[in-house]
């Protein structure tokens, strides 16, 4: 029987780091910690060996196509597919930034949506029956969601919204960013939010796509909001550790075998949350 692996993005620190430990912990197989930097993934790895752990490193930057399809051609090669895959890679501004709404509209959902989303693109192939796939998006894509006009609400809560339909409305935003038309073409003052609007109905969408694809495969796919975790994005004051807000991630990582639920759905605190 082959090895099972899980990769974690974005996995050098934070709450990324926080979700390889756990699962060093209570998966059984190979838990690999990514990161664009190979010196800190390396260093990341490093510290949990010295707590008795043991994650193997790759480098992977999302944000770019040939990170991605190199990393997507190692785990094929060497294990034949992924077994757990958590897109937990992301970026926020801090409030207090002063760089320009739509350079930060541009460059966060950059990451956070199109990136994201490159990903899905070249490893949902590769996810393997009975395999999860964790989308870790944001409490503040449900709020965004609900400051958005009717229509777009409408549209976020769809059924029948496709991918290319949802990547043009993303990128229909950043584009009324650069004119400041953003708020008449119904959208809040929130690039970080619509991020994860979009990732929460991305996650949707692929969801819908497995079940009507691979429908006997057993493979669960969810995007969940770890909470308000202390990190170097969220600041200092967040009430949870990184241990803490790594929990739900880790629990729709380990769904067990022949769980048919949760699937597509926006879960916090291990429970679904309305969309």
């Amino acid at each position: 029987m082959s090895t099972r692996v899980a990769v974690v993005t974005g996995s050098n620190k934070g709450i990324g780091l926080a979700i390889v430990r756990a699962l060093c912990k209570q998966f059984q197989g190979a838990v690999y910690i990514t990161a664009r930097d190979v010196g800190r993934g390396q260093e990341a790895a490093e510290s949990l060996s010295s707590e008795g752990l043991k994650a193997m490193f790759h480098q992977l930057d999302i944000n770019d196509p040939n990170s991605i399809t190199a990393a997507a051609a190692y785990f094929k090669e060497k294990y034949g597919g992924v077994d757990v895959l958590v897109n937990n890679a992301g970026i926020a501004f801090k409030n207090a930034d002063t760089t320009p709404f739509d350079v930060q509209a541009e460059v966060t959902l950059k990451t956070n949506y199109f990136a994201t989303g490159d990903m899905l693109t070249h490893f949902l192939p590769l996810i393997k029956k009975g395999g999860r796939l964790v989308n870790v998006s944001s409490f503040v894509g449900s709020r965004t969601l609900n400051q958005c006009s009717p229509a777009l609400q409408q549209r976020f809560r769809s059924e029948d919204i496709t991918e290319e339909e949802l990547s043009g409305l993303m990128q229909r935003f950043v584009d009324a960013t650069k004119k400041g038309e953003h708020k008449q073409d119904g959208w809040p003052e929130t690039a970080y939010g619509v991020s994860k609007t979009g990732l929460t109905v991305l996650s949707m969408i692929h969801a819908r796509r497995l079940s009507k694809e691979r429908p006997n495969d057993g493979i669960l796919l969810n995007a969940c909001c770890p909470g308000w975790v202390r990190t170097d994005m969220a600041g200092p004051k967040a009430p949870k550790s990184p241990d803490e807000g790594a929990v739900t991630p880790v629990y729709l990582a380990l769904l067990p075998a022949g769980a048919t639920a949760p699937h597509g759905k926006f879960v916090s605190d291990k429970e679904v949350q309305p969309w």
